[in-house]
């Protein structure tokens, strides 16, 4: 941790340095959030006054991706109109607390007359070197340990660079404070998107009906080509139908629930251009950051894991940040002098001989 600080404080004051060379010709970050249980330490033996807590997670990615006179990808991906496979998406964003779709129970699609789509996989952007940071710190501060990693690394350096995140305030907070300046192009991640109109399509049309998929296939389809304007309108059209959900109602009233995904595309729309984003090169998801979390989770959430409210989850996160990344981030870390005692052996409890 005091390595990080110490860099965050070089990076206020002007004087960090670039550590490569040549900066990559794309880049990416990414930003979500992932959770921990926390205790309070103070109070002895067992698990006193539990909480999760939120951690925020971030990917400082360089990639190779190509520029294109047209949408590569005009189409969405097959698996985004399948039925059963866009269900278990959206059920995944509901998991991790993603939206509308974490209201309205995903369902499997209509079953009868719909038949599996497959398409070919189209190459998007490429994964070179990925690091990671994740901190429990308050959004503000971890907002400067991220971009100044992105200075470390040059990734402000490159031609074509996107910050990729979901809708929550704080995710854009730090994109205007860190990286609006440095040219980085705002792309409101697609999945948690998709888990929005996807639970509005479900509230509005009746829960894993025909009239649901239809809408959710053509909001979808809007989405994917940018047209938001038009996403908008039908997505009101959609609301004024249902009415306004009655006071008292609880979240899970449809109208609600459409309401919301109205609210999270309208809020977004700037953020939506998806054929211009897959043209330059840039991802359009923020699956990177997803999967790391997990293994993130892997180590720190669990039903009986519980940190102090102290350094010791943040020293943790540190670590693991550490190992997850794919430059010299570890074996910087491993080559620092640091005081140390044995762990075993007639040492480790400083006995004077």
């Amino acid at each position: 941790m005091a390595v990080r600080d110490r860099q965050v404080e070089d990076f206020r004051l002007g004087r960090l340095a670039v550590a490569y060379a040549q900066p990559p010709r794309a880049a990416a970050v990414m930003v979500d959030g992932g959770k921990l249980q926390t205790r309070l330490a103070s109070a002895g033996r067992g698990v006193h006054d539990p909480h999760w807590r939120e951690f925020k997670a971030a990917c400082c990615l360089s990639l190779s991706s190509r520029l294109s006179v047209s949408d590569p990808q005009p189409e969405p991906p097959a698996k985004f109109l399948d039925p059963v496979q866009a269900a278990r998406l959206a059920a995944e964003m509901k998991a991790r607390g993603g939206g509308a779709g974490r209201r309205v129970p995903a369902q499997g699609g209509p079953a009868k007359g719909w038949k599996r789509r497959r398409g070919k996989g189209v190459g998007g952007p490429v994964k070179l070197v990925r690091t990671v940071l994740a901190s429990t710190y308050p959004s503000e501060q971890f907002g400067w340990q991220v971009a100044a990693e992105v200075h470390r690394r040059g990734l402000h350096l490159a031609r074509r660079k996107g910050y990729i995140c979901a809708g929550q305030k704080y995710n854009w907070s730090i994109y205007e404070m860190h990286f609006v300046a440095s040219g980085f192009v705002a792309i409101l991640d697609f999945l948690h998107l998709l888990s929005y109109l996807y639970g509005a399509a479900q509230a509005v049309g009746g829960k894993g009906s025909v009239a649901a998929w239809s809408l959710y296939e053509g909001w979808l389809r809007l989405a994917w080509a940018g047209r938001t304007k038009e996403l908008l309108e039908g997505m009101k059209a959609a609301c004024a139908s249902l009415g306004e959900a009655a006071e008292g109602r609880g979240e899970d009233d449809p109208r609600a629930v459409a309401a919301e995904a109205l609210g999270y595309v309208g809020n977004n729309r700037q953020r939506m251009d998806y054929p211009r984003y897959r043209q330059m090169g840039l991802p359009v998801s923020s699956a990177f950051v997803e999967s790391t979390i997990k293994q993130l989770n892997r180590r720190v959430k669990g039903t009986e894991k519980f940190w102090g409210q102290g350094e010791g989850a943040e020293a943790i996160l540190q670590l693991r940040a550490a190992h997850l990344s794919e430059d010299d981030t570890v074996d910087r870390y491993w080559s620092m002098p640091r005081p140390c005692r044995r762990a075993a052996g007639a040492g480790r409890l400083n006995q004077r001989r």
